[in-house]
């Protein structure tokens, strides 16, 4: 099997997504908490690279989006722990 980098990235991407949304969904972890933000980071990432290299503009933005936002959540965490 021969798969390319931004397609294993893609995969890893949405791996982390569901992983995140699983956890969540089942009680597992909360939106307060980093780990969560951090596979939806990761996810956003992967996607992200997968759909520059597959030109799939509108899959771009909703993932950049979707890391910000998951950056200044991890931000906030953070600022409430210090």
């Amino acid at each position: 099997m021969n798969i390319s980098f931004p397609h294993l990235l893609g995969w890893i991407g949405t791996v982390s997504y569901l992983v995140a949304y699983l956890l969540l969904s089942m009680g597992r972890l909360r939106a307060d908490k980093k780990l969560y933000h951090l596979l939806n980071i990761l996810g956003a990432i992967g996607l992200t690279y997968n759909a520059i290299a597959l030109k799939d503009f509108p899959n771009v933005v909703v993932n950049i989006a979707w890391a910000a936002i998951a950056l200044w959540a991890v931000w906030l965490i953070l600022r409430r722990q210090s």
